[in-house]
């Protein structure tokens, strides 16, 4: 019998729900506790893998390596929170929605200006994985590069990480992609319109024949916020921007056993810099003493490509998946020559790319009815450049403009850094109630000669205290080397004597984080409706890494605290019943850093000088954050939606380094969506969003506090059409 594309989409839902019976049946965008090792429909544990497939039926066979692929990742005495498709389109924006504010709706994620994102009080750090394959993220931060269509399901996992996740450790954004197996063959055209000419045309294709399955997505995108307003103005001055994304997974079946598949991606985005009028020059050029602020020209482009081959299958009783890839990112800032150069004295052509080479290789084989050893490898080869066409005017001795002449000085860098990480542990089942997962992971991280290693341990414990009750604890071990595409070795001592020297030259070097994380979770169902949560978590630091924008470009730089100190509690809450479905989460945090010991020639001397005896907030510090939403289906095919962001403000400077906060913002977004029916048309899905729906003005940055750029401002209200059609 020939199932239609719609009947195959209802079947892959089916699976999801069916797949997420080991979470406790929690509801879509629910905190959901570790599994326990015997909580399978699909005929696996996490102890046995699926059974195997005799007979070569495209879905059946993908499902079972579907399966086999999962289970080569515990998610044992670390947290988890799951938002399903169901979750993704109950936002106002529904697939549009960009992947950092479907993220945003988890608790402990704080937003920051140009899409940044903070997990628990660290500063990005966040390692994303497509169907198990660490993607290595890009300079313009890899939230933006990829899109939300082409997501069937993301996890954000954090806390204390069983030892097959490093690296990038605040949090690991696990994204599984829809699949051509499981939709049929088909694909969906849509565009998306509305406030400060927004336009994203999309275009999917999805399919399969025989052994081969394929899923291609790709879609362009301009509007005039492209970076956020640096004025509480409704409309910003210079900010438009344009941006392609693709999106591709190829995959053959090769046997009943095995798979190969090819995954890539693509990214071109453009964006001008929006300005602040107002504002007064502060050297001269030439002849020139005035220059309209409003009128500079500055421009950034940012480039990524990815791609991945992946052979997952088994040997005898071994789970393994094997991946080769390679990521290419660049970043291009075009100043406005004259205006930088009076307003900031130095115009300089900011270049920065860089080429990773990895391999990945993780196995799975079951010791016996009670434990799983699991074990892999991981290799980054990055070849990292960084270029600085620099214009400055002559300075003398107290750092005053002695010309208004200005002289060039080109300052170029690369580096080669080398990564390798090994880890292996075992998934220990005691009874039916408890679960250890405990192991080791090695780190080595080699930057210009210099290499840094780690050895950690790491210990994850569940109980299933209760049908409904799951508590969870862990203790991680963490090493955590700085990310190669954000450092620049330059030559400070070339600006001597220019309007762009340095008072404080330090170690130019940024170093390798060392953590000691601990984390306490609850989880309680009641009943199928409700899930409630409750996580605690604390970290010990040495060599803190944060990042700060020093310099117009949007280019993070990274340095060191010598200590710090993070801690926090999250409570979630999640409903599902008939029409009815909703979350809330609330979150508390304090993350702390004392002494910058690297990347000083950043910082003012009255600041290093503070800072060095006294704990301060780090910049992205925000005490109390929430996010929550509510969606009812009024009738087939109708669903209202509401929800909303709420933050006590991230740090600003005060008396001391970032010793004040800004003003608590509320953000309400409103949402209805309606599928329509035509003849000889079929089904049209619409979506209108009112975003901001009370236009309150609120300030994310104020431009004041440490490696803060321009103010930034939360957008303004803004009304949004989407129509999508499927095929």
């Amino acid at each position: 019998m020939k199932l239609s594309p719609l009947a195959l989409g209802l079947a892959a839902a089916l699976c999801l729900i069916s797949s997420r019976a080991n979470a406790g049946d929690a509801p879509a965008g629910a905190a959901v506790a570790p599994a326990t090792p015997t909580d399978d429909t699909q005929g696996a544990t996490r102890n046995k893998p699926a059974p195997k497939v005799h007979e070569l039926g495209a879905i059946s066979v993908s499902a079972a390596l579907d399966q086999a692929r999962n289970a080569l990742s515990p998610d044992t005495g670390s947290s988890q929170y799951v938002i399903d498709q169901k979750a993704i389109q109950a936002l106002p924006l529904g697939a549009a929605t960009p992947l950092n504010q479907v993220i945003l709706q988890a608790p402990g994620v704080v937003q920051d200006s140009y899409g940044g994102l903070h997990v628990r009080g660290d500063h990005a750090n966040l390692q994303y994985r497509i169907n198990g394959v660490i993607v290595p993220e890009s300079i313009s931060g890899f939230g933006q590069t990829l899109d939300t269509r082409m997501i069937q399901s993301v996890n954000l996992l954090d806390g204390a990480l069983p030892a097959q996740y490093g690296l990038r450790t605040a949090a690991v954004v696990d994204i599984t992609t829809k699949s051509g197996h499981d939709l049929g063959n088909g694909g969906s055209v849509g565009i998306t319109g509305g406030s400060f000419g927004m336009l994203n045309p999309n275009a999917s294709i999805w399919g399969s024949t025989d052994r081969w399955s394929w899923y291609l997505t790709g879609n362009y995108l301009e509007n005039d916020v492209g970076i956020e307003n640096p004025t509480s103005s409704r409309k910003p001055v210079h900010d438009h921007t344009n941006q392609v994304k693709g999106f591709g997974d190829i995959s053959y079946l090769i046997d009943n056993d095995t798979r190969l598949s090819f995954m890539f991606g693509v990214t071109n985005n453009r964006f001008q810099i929006p300005n602040n009028p107002g504002q007064e020059p502060q050297f001269g050029y030439l002849g020139l003493t005035e220059f309209d602020s409003a009128r500079l020209n500055e421009r950034q482009r940012e480039n990524t490509r990815f791609g991945v081959l992946s052979l997952q299958g088994k040997l005898g009783g071994t789970d393994y998946q094997v991946s080769l890839g390679q990521r290419y990112t660049s970043l291009t800032y075009s100043p406005d020559l004259v205006g930088d150069l009076m307003f900031n004295g130095v115009a300089a052509n900011v270049g920065r790319s860089n080429r990773a080479s990895t391999l990945q290789a993780d196995f799975s084989t079951p010791l016996n009815d009670t434990h799983t050893l699991r074990y892999g490898v991981y290799g980054s080869f990055e070849r990292a450049a960084s270029g600085n066409d620099a214009w400055v005017f002559p300075a003398d001795a107290d750092g005053n403009q002695s010309s208004t002449t200005p002289i060039n000085i080109v300052d170029n860098n690369k580096l080669i850094a080398k990564t390798w990480s090994a880890y292996v542990q075992d998934e220990w089942s005691i009874g039916q109630d408890w679960t250890v997962n405990y192991g080791l992971r090695g780190d080595q991280y080699t930057l210009a000669g210099t290499t840094s290693s780690q050895l950690s341990p790491r210990l994850g414990v569940v109980w299933q205290a209760t049908d409904s009750t799951t508590v969870h604890a862990g203790y991680s071990r963490y090493f955590t080397p700085p990310a190669t595409e954000m450092i620049t070795t330059s030559n400070i001592d070339r600006f001597d004597g220019t309007t762009n020297a340095v008072s404080s030259p330090g170690n130019a070097q940024p170093l390798a984080e060392r953590a000691d994380y601990f984390d306490l979770g609850i989880s309680q169902n009641f009943g199928k409706a409700w899930t409630l949560g409750l996580d605690s978590y604390y970290r010990k630091l040495h060599r803190l890494q944060d990042e700060g924008q020093f310099g117009q470009a949007l280019v993070y730089s990274t340095f060191n605290y010598r200590l710090g100190r993070v801690a926090g509690v999250e409570f979630t809450a999640s409903y599902d019943s008939g029409p009815w479905s909703g979350y809330f989460n609330f979150a508390y945090s304090k993350a702390m850093g004392k002494d910058v010991i690297t990347s000083q020639y950043n910082f003012s001397p009255d600041d290093l000088a503070y800072i060095a005896n006294h704990y301060i907030h780090l910049d992205h510090d925000q005490k109390y954050s929430s996010s929550g939403g509510i969606s009812y289906a009024l009738g087939d095919g109708t669903r209202l939606g509401a929800n909303y962001l709420f933050g006590t403000g991230l740090r600003s400077d005060g008396a001391v380094p970032n010793g004040a906060h800004l003003p608590a913002y509320f953000q309400l977004d409103l949402s209805v969506s309606h599928d329509f029916a035509f003849d000889g048309f079929g089904k049209l899905h619409t979506q209108l969003a009112l975003i901001n729906a009370l236009d309150r003005t609120y300030e994310l940055r104020d431009g004041t506090g440490i490696g803060v750029g321009a103010p930034q401002f939360g957008p303004r209200r803004g009304v949004y059409l989407s129509l999508q059609k499927d095929f």
